[in-house]
C-alpha cells in the first residue's frame, strides 16, 4: 500500500504544533511482521484481537462477506466515505478481501489461505464454521501450526453456548453492570457498552501470544476459546472469593469502592471533579496534612481504614468540603506536592488538550485517502525496539482482494 501521511498534534491551550510522520510501508518492522492472520470475526471483540496483532506488524487479512462486510462498518458515526469512524479506527492496518464462506468457492479459498496462515480469529456462533466444513479439525488438518481464536457470547461449551450476545449482555452477565450506578438506583453501563468486547479482544490476543510461545516448543497450533463475559469477570478483584467466603454481595457504590476510603470523585470550586485514591492509612495521613486536619488521622476518628469504612459517607463529605473550596488546578497541585494520588475526571475535550496525552502520542492524526483527516487512539503498549504503529485506517470493502490472493497463494 501507499504510505499515508500521519502526524501527532500537541495542543496546549491556544498554542498548537504538529509533528509530521510518514508511515505506512516506511514504518519500522513490528514485532509480528512475519505473522499471517485471518480475521473472520465481526463487530469488535474478535477483530480487536486481530487489530492488536496488526498494530505490531502482522499481515492481517480481514475476510468479509461480499457486498456487506463487517457490520461495524455501519456502526457508529458515519463518514463521507461510507464507513463509520469505528470501522476506520478498528479496521486499522488490515487488508480486506471479500469471500462468501457459505459457498464452495469461498470455502475453498479460505482453506487455501488458512493453509498459509499462522492465526485465525472467528466469532461465529458455535457450530457455524463446522456446518460450512471449515471447523478447526478441517483447518488444522491442512495446517497443524494454525492457532484458532474463537470468541462467542458464552464460549464453545456450557448450557448457554448457543445464545447470541453483545458487549452489553456480557457486561451484565459478568457482574460489572450490577456494580455500576448509585446506591439504590438501577444498574448502569460501565462507561461504554463495548467494554467487554475490548477486554475480550485483549484476552484473545494474550491467548494468541501464549499459543505462539507454546507452538515454538511443540510445533503445533491450538484452539483458544473465549466467552465474551469471561475476561470482564476475571477483572473483578475479590468479588468471587469474598462471596464464597462470607456470602458478601457487593452492591452499587456510585464513585466509591470497597476496601478504601476516601477513594471517590470529589467536586471542585470551579465546577469540575477530581478523583482521589487513599488506598491506605499512610496516604490518608498525607491528605489530612494537606487539609490541615491531622487531628483526624493517626489516633483520630478517621485514622484507620476500618474507622473510615464505618463512616464512609461522613469521610467523603469531609473531603468534599475541602475540595469544594479549591479549584481543580489548586487541588491537583496540592496533591502532587503532598504525594496524594489525585487526577482530573476528564471529558474527551479535556483529553485532547492535555499535554500528557500529547507527549505520549496517545492521539494520532492521520490523513486517510478515503476519509480525510482522522484522529485515532494511539497504539498501546509502547515497545522500545519494535514499536507498533498505524499504517492506514480501515480499508474499503474488498479493496485488497487481488493483492491478498497474489501475496498469499501465488
Amino acid at each position: 500500500m501507499k504510505p499515508s501521511r500521519h502526524w501527532l498534534t500537541y495542543n496546549f491551550g491556544l498554542d498548537q504544533w504538529k509533528v509530521y510522520l510518514m508511515i505506512g510501508e516506511s514504518l519500522a518492522p513490528g514485532a509480528f511482521e512475519s505473522l499471517r492472520v485471518l480475521d473472520l470475526a465481526t463487530f469488535i471483540a474478535g477483530p480487536y484481537c486481530a487489530t492488536y496483532l496488526a498494530e505490531f506488524g502482522a499481515d492481517v487479512v480481514k475476510v468479509e462477506l461480499a457486498g456487506s462486510g463487517d457490520p461495524i462498518r455501519k456502526f457508529g458515526t458515519p463518514t463521507a466515505c461510507g464507513d463509520t469512524l469505528v470501522w476506520l479506527s478498528e479496521g486499522r492496518n488490515k487488508r480486506s478481501i471479500e469471500l462468501d464462506l457459505r459457498t464452495p468457492e469461498g470455502s475453498e479459498t479460505l482453506k487455501r489461505l488458512a493453509a498459509e496462515a499462522d492465526i485465525l480469529v472467528e466469532n461465529f456462533q458455535p457450530g457455524t464454521l463446522e456446518r460450512w466444513g471449515l471447523g478447526p479439525d478441517v483447518l488444522q488438518a491442512l495446517n497443524p501450526r494454525l492457532i484458532i481464536a474463537r470468541v462467542t457470547a458464552y464460549g464453545q461449551t456450557g448450557p448457554y453456548s448457543d445464545r447470541p450476545g453483545f458487549g452489553r449482555i456480557a457486561n451484565a452477565f459478568s457482574g460489572i453492570s450490577y456494580l455500576c450506578g448509585e446506591p439504590g438506583a438501577p444498574p448502569a453501563s460501565p462507561g461504554t457498552a463495548t467494554l467487554s468486547d475490548y477486554v475480550t479482544g485483549l484476552y484473545a490476543a494474550l491467548g494468541v501470544l501464549t499459543a505462539l510461545h507454546a507452538r515454538g516448543r511443540t510445533g503445533r497450533g491450538q484452539i483458544i476459546d473465549l466467552g465474551l463475559y469471561e475476561g470482564t469477570f476475571r477483572l473483578l478483584d475479590e468479588l468471587a472469593p469474598a462471596y464464597a467466603r462470607s456470602g458478601f454481595v457487593r452492591e452499587r457504590m456510585g464513585a466509591g469502592t470497597v476496601n478504601a476510603v476516601p477513594h471517590s470523585h470529589y467536586p471542585t470550586k470551579d465546577g469540575k471533579w477530581v478523583a482521589i485514591a487513599c488506598t491506605n492509612d499512610k496516604i490518608f495521613g498525607r491528605l489530612a496534612a494537606l487539609m490541615d486536619r491531622m487531628d483526624v488521622t493517626g489516633e483520630g476518628i478517621y485514622g484507620t481504614i476500618g474507622q473510615r469504612e464505618a463512616r464512609r459517607a461522613e469521610v467523603d463529605a469531609f473531603v468534599s468540603h475541602w475540595t469544594s473550596g479549591l479549584t481543580r488546578d489548586e487541588i491537583l497541585a496540592a496533591c502532587e506536592t503532598g504525594q496524594v494520588p489525585c487526577g482530573p475526571v476528564y471529558g474527551i475535550d479535556e483529553i485532547f488538550a492535555d499535554p500528557q496525552y500529547a507527549a505520549r502520542g496517545n492521539l494520532v492524526r492521520i490523513e486517510d485517502e478515503r476519509a480525510g483527516d482522522l484522529t485515532l487512539p494511539g497504539v498501546c503498549p509502547r515497545l522500545s525496539d519494535t514499536p507498533g504503529g498505524i499504517r492506514w485506517a480501515g480499508r474499503a470493502l474488498g479493496a485488497d482482494s487481488a493483492a491478498i490472493l497474489a501475496d498469499w497463494l501465488d
